[in-house]
């Protein structure tokens, strides 16, 4: 190898596949910030949207899982498809019926996602380290701390916290796709 040439970088040939989207990821981050903004303005009204989408997702899956049921009903699986079927539609009827019990439920789940997607992005930010990746670090460890927070008083805050956490979540999110969509749109600029 003589000096003018460089080793293969796979992370310079992902920038420059992407470095044309920096547009995208800006919009992007500027609409997060902006569903975030509100999401923790409305935070209680945020919350309850959370669990009535998520009860109206498990409704609407339930139903099509049971007409491929009914569909598949010669097939040795129909019982399974049958189960399932009612299971989510249960699940989402007991979300709609019982918003405040359902908000608590989420909790509990939004706490581990927070954490565990939290510490994937920051793990992943200080091994990948793309352009500017302290801001998905951070990113990461703002979540981790918000799924923390949301364990410890999970009674007390369960109808106000997930609109709240959502909100910052995707506030930050969002910032750090805006650094992310400025520092490939210098890149952009770069000689190749």
């Amino acid at each position: 190898m003589s000096q003018t040439e460089l080793p293969y970088n796979p992370l310079s040939a992902v920038a420059k596949e992407i470095h044309g989207s920096w547009v995208w990821f800006l919009v992007l981050g500027i609409l997060y910030m902006i569903l975030g903004l509100t999401c923790v303005i409305r935070d209680v009204v945020a919350t309850f949207a959370t669990v009535a989408i998520i009860g109206w997702v498990l409704v609407i899956s339930g139903l099509f899982a049971l007409i491929h049921g009914y569909r598949a009903k010669s097939s040795s699986g129909f019982l399974f498809f049958l189960l399932s079927a009612l299971a989510r539609m249960t699940t989402g009827c007991l979300l709609l019926l019982f918003p405040l019990a359902g908000a608590m439920s989420l909790t509990l789940m939004m706490a581990s996602f927070f954490i565990v997607g939290g510490l994937f992005r920051a793990v992943g930010a200080g091994t990948v380290k793309t352009p500017r990746w302290g801001w998905s670090f951070f990113s990461g460890f703002v979540s981790v701390a918000l799924g923390v927070l949301l364990l410890v008083q999970i009674q007390a805050s369960s109808f106000l916290f997930i609109g709240f956490a959502v909100g910052v979540d995707l506030f930050v999110d969002g910032a750090s796709l805006i650094v992310f969509a400025a520092a490939m749109r210098r890149l952009a600029k770069l000689p190749t």
